[in-house]
Parts: C-alpha cells; sequence; structure tokens
C-alpha cells in the first residue's frame, strides 16, 4: 500500500503522523489532520504496525491509572496487543 504513488512518503509513519507531544500524549499535526486527504487511512495503518501496539499499551496504562479499567480488562487487553505483536 505504501508503494502508491498518490500516498504521500509520511504515510502509515506512526512517528510521524501521530507523534508523541509535549504534554506526553499523541498529537496528529496540524497539517496531517486539516490538510491530508488520506488521515484516517494512514492512521489506521499507522496503528496496525507493531509501532501501533505501543500506543495502545499506552492507552491501556493511562486507562489503568485513572482508574477507567480493571485488572481484568487489563489483563486481557494486553494479552490480546501481546498475541497481535506476535502474529506480525
Amino acid at each position: 500500500m505504501k508503494n502508491d504513488p498518490d500516498l504521500p512518503e509520511c504515510f502509515g509513519n506512526l512517528e510521524k503522523v501521530f507523534p508523541m507531544g509535549k504534554n506526553g500524549l499523541r498529537e496528529t499535526p496540524e497539517d496531517c489532520f486539516f490538510h491530508c486527504p488520506v488521515k484516517t487511512r494512514c492512521l489506521k495503518q499507522a496503528i496496525a504496525t507493531k509501532d501501533g501496539v505501543k500506543v495502545e499499551e499506552e492507552l491501556i496504562e493511562r486507562s489503568t491509572k485513572a482508574g477507567a479499567m480493571n485488572f481484568l480488562e487489563r489483563w486481557s487487553r494486553k494479552k490480546q496487543l501481546h498475541k497481535r505483536e506476535i502474529g506480525k
């Protein structure tokens, strides 16, 4: 899919399209958010990579710290991520 000449070079690159912001949360850069016609596909592609697993782990940890997720749900989601990571 990255070989498509109509896609920007940054397509699916997690650190370019969804980098960690100054406040410790990931942010979509303005040029991606407002001006990119393939932003949704691009973000989905970036999250589907092994690096995307880190993003999901970050979400799980934040949810756990905030009390929005209990131990069993955390364990289950971590197990799913681990299976996904091994499968790639």
